[in-house]
């Protein structure tokens, strides 16, 4: 088990003004894990928020993603993830993003275990990447993010984790109340989950919704979106994962489905 719980499952991150995520498990002092992603989201529709509500305009993003994680004590980890994003004609880095997690509490419980923990995150944009329309891959927002985390786990290897907090944004992007629920099972052989993501950001303008020239920094972005993860271990040290999710519904984003591959490489085990 401790060998299969190296890895940690940011990589499954949106990349629509994604801003990196963090899940109940730790590394443990002195391990870490390195994890290349590849993936692709198919824009269907668009919800433009207000009253213009859904737009038949759609998108394809392609990303790649790099994601470290270390832990540098057995109750403090910290994660790294860099993003580059290609929406049609607009390519380029997005946003680096880092978190520190604690762990403060935890608990026996029936049959498992109780743990509490708290996160900070901070990102900005790596690149003067393109604003101004629909393709673009971020809203060059810096971001101090704080999370405050509650995990439950079973002796059996079955999870769940429910995490929210407060993201505030530089202006004009408005600030932002995140949440995750997330169960699954964490086996020897394998490893699989499945989440709710939703994000309700506290004002800002909609598309079409005031006259041009906008500034697209100041959209306010709502989401919710659901998803799972599959991993299979094939070492100590290596592995694979796949990943479904598909936004539902929301405020300044695509509608529609995203996909996921990735390999990820554990050391210090």
């Amino acid at each position: 088990m401790k060998r299969l719980l190296t890895f940690i499952f940011a990589i499954c991150v949106s990349v629509v003004y994604s801003q990196g995520r963090i899940d109940g498990f730790y590394k443990g002092k002195n391990k870490g894990s390195i994890v290349l992603g590849l993936g692709f989201e198919d824009g269907i529709q668009y919800f433009s928020g207000g009253e213009v509500g859904k737009l038949d305009i759609s998108r394809s993003v392609f990303y790649t993603n790099v994601f470290g994680a270390y832990g540098l004590a057995e109750n403090l980890d910290v994660n790294l993830a860099i993003p580059y994003i290609i929406s049609d004609d607009n390519a380029n880095f997005q946003d680096i993003s880092a978190f520190l997690k604690y762990r403060l509490i935890s608990l026996n419980a029936a049959n498992g275990r109780i743990e509490i923990s708290t996160a900070a995150g901070f990102s900005t944009n790596l690149t003067n990447y393109e604003l101004g329309g629909l393709n673009d891959i971020g809203q060059q927002a810096t971001i101090i993010d704080l999370k405050a985390m509650i995990h439950y786990q079973l002796v059996s290897g079955w999870f769940a984790t429910l995490q929210g907090g407060y993201a505030f944004k530089s202006d004009p992007t408005p600030n932002s109340l995140p949440a995750t629920l997330k169960a699954g099972h964490a086996g020897r052989k394998w490893y699989y989950d499945l989440y709710y993501d939703f994000q309700h950001s506290f004002g800002g303008i909609d598309y079409r919704g005031t006259p041009p020239p906008q500034d697209f920094r100041a959209f306010g972005v709502d989401f919710q979106k659901i998803g799972g993860t599959l991993y299979k271990p094939f070492s100590s040290t290596m592995g694979v994962y796949v990943s479904v999710s598909y936004v539902f519904d929301g405020r300044n984003i695509f509608k529609g489905p995203g996909y996921g591959t990735g390999l990820v490489y554990n050391f210090g085990n």
